[in-house]
């Protein structure tokens, strides 16, 4: 008979809000949720920016795809004086990133674009604008889907490095002994197996956000029990509030 879960890890940040989802999740399902962040940023400095030979001011528009990339491209503008003109054009993987586009500009005043939720989809956006150039600012974890896409359609592009995605310290889990671990990048599979070599799924399950971090997971030889998004379960609260419903049933 199957053990009913009722723990879950979720490799990311404590949402700062009570109000998340996760919470009502934990409640209604009687689960012990912790959060943990597998990786951290850590900022490129000035002085390393500068040795990529990227000239901001040389770009008409730039591509933002997370609030690191937000965050971290704003930062650099500012350490280098920089205040980009009112023409640029931002085009953001989905509307969440746009909105906080307002942490730093005026957006209404300024041309910004978004897709709906994947990289595919700001991608088809940015087909409209074909005689712009892009810059793509950052991790040295990013996906390849930009960059394949502008390098095809023969656009005016660069990526250039902001930050770092880094492995967290994981030592005080000692083991990670969870009834599910949720992984929302393949930089978290890296850390997972930084921190713990020897780590075996077993009958831990394990749930992933997007496709990339999907690959990743079944290459490292693990196997993926929950999958999102999909048309059915677009978030991640939804799909594991429908797997542990159905499975603690089958445990009874």
């Amino acid at each position: 008979m199957k053990a009913k879960i009722k723990s879950v890890i979720i490799s990311q940040p404590k949402p700062e809000s009570d109000k998340s989802p996760y919470f009502d999740l934990a409640k209604k399902r009687s689960l012990k949720i912790d959060f943990r962040p597998f990786i951290t940023v850590s900022p490129v400095t000035s002085k390393e920016f500068k040795s990529q030979k990227v000239n901001i001011s040389d770009y008409t528009a730039i591509i933002l795809n997370s609030r690191n990339s937000v965050d971290h491209f704003f930062r650099m503008c500012s350490e280098l004086k920089i205040e980009m003109p009112p023409e640029t054009k931002y085009f953001c993987v989905n509307e969440s990133i746009a909105n906080y586009l307002a942490k730093y500009i005026q957006v209404r005043k300024r041309k910004v674009f978004s897709g709906k939720a994947t990289e595919t989809e700001l991608l088809n956006v940015i087909k409209n604008h074909p005689s712009e150039k892009y810059l793509f600012p950052c991790s040295d974890w990013r996906k390849p889907e930009i960059e394949k896409f502008m390098k095809k359609n023969k656009y005016q592009y660069k990526e250039s490095f902001f930050y770092r995605i880094v492995s967290s310290d994981l030592s005080d889990l000692k083991d990670v002994n969870y009834d599910i671990i949720v992984f929302f990048s393949p930089a978290d599979i890296r850390s997972l197996f930084e921190n713990f070599p020897k780590f075996k799924q077993n009958k831990t399950l394990i749930a992933s956000f997007g496709a990339t971090t999907a690959k990743a997971i079944k290459e490292a030889g693990l196997t993926v029990n929950i999958a999102v998004p999909t048309p059915q379960y677009p978030s991640m609260v939804m799909a594991l509030d429908k797997f542990v419903e159905a499975h603690n049933k089958e445990a009874k």
